[in-house]
């Protein structure tokens, strides 16, 4: 890894271990871990834990600063904590960091989402790990070490070709256009991953005789704003189906169906 690159590790809820944390620090990368708003920190110049709730109590509130965190001495962290809790959703982002709080932002932490498109690369979206069915684990050290570099690959290629498509053109649609009530926030949407893009490039590369494409990394700025939370669609009321008679003789039927007409 350069050593000018900044490497940030983000993790999920339940992965904030100390070792693990101070592990990471030694090797000179950044922690950015989610943890549960069950816990208690003790900010800065305070002298007594508090609930992390507390921080940040109800939708559209953030805080950032230097804390303690955990109130047992054995698992304790000195570290940055970024709290942000975005309006419509249903919980805050509690990040821990050992970065100064003015020099890391909580929204940094929606990158994680690349780790499920990671997966889905791998796996069922790409390169199809689940049928491999291996359990020796020299045997899967080396695949998996040649679908690092076979992904390293398609991603710098695909990646080069996204960064030359033109920019999007919703401005120039009429107002009542199915296209902008897809669209997204974002202001020039992929409609194909980098990944599936190197792909397709790669094979007919092949299936022309062409030279195989190398392509390069060409960073995007990391993001600065949250993404746009999604809503939730509303919930349909189902119809109820007319309960059917029980299967039996003719004259449970007939007392079954008669009874509605009854009612009414």
């Amino acid at each position: 890894m350069p050593a000018d690159w900044t490497v940030i590790v983000r993790a999920s809820r339940g992965l904030d271990a100390k070792w693990l944390y101070e592990l990471i620090v030694d090797m000179q990368w950044h922690p950015f871990w989610r943890i549960k708003r069950g816990g208690k920190v003790r900010p800065q110049g305070e002298t007594s834990f508090r609930w992390l709730s507390s921080l940040v109590p109800e939708q559209g509130s953030t805080w950032c600063g230097e804390v303690e965190c955990c109130v047992e001495v054995s698992t304790r962290l000195s570290c940055t904590l970024l709290a942000c809790w975005e309006a419509g959703s249903a919980d805050p982002w509690l990040v821990l960091t050992d970065l100064p709080a003015g020099a890391a932002n909580v929204v940094w932490y929606s990158m994680r989402t690349w780790v499920e498109a990671g997966f889905k690369d791998t796996k069922r979206g790409g390169w199809q790990w689940q049928q491999t069915k291996m359990s020796d684990l020299a045997r899967a050290s080396r695949l998996w070490l040649a679908i690092a570099v076979a992904t390293l690959w398609v991603v710098s290629v695909g990646g080069q070709a996204d960064a030359t498509l033109p920019c999007s053109s919703l401005q120039a649609l009429p107002e009542l256009h199915v296209a902008r009530g897809r669209a997204s926030k974002r202001s020039r949407p992929r409609l194909h991953s980098c990944f599936a893009q190197g792909i397709r490039l790669i094979l007919v590369a092949l299936l022309q005789g062409e030279p195989l494409p190398v392509g390069r990394f060409i960073p995007e700025p990391w993001p600065s704003t949250l993404p746009p939370h999604k809503q939730a669609p509303p919930n349909k009321h189902k119809k109820k189906k007319k309960g059917k008679g029980k299967k039996g003789n003719q004259g449970n039927q007939g007392a079954s169906s008669a009874a509605p007409k009854a009612a009414a």
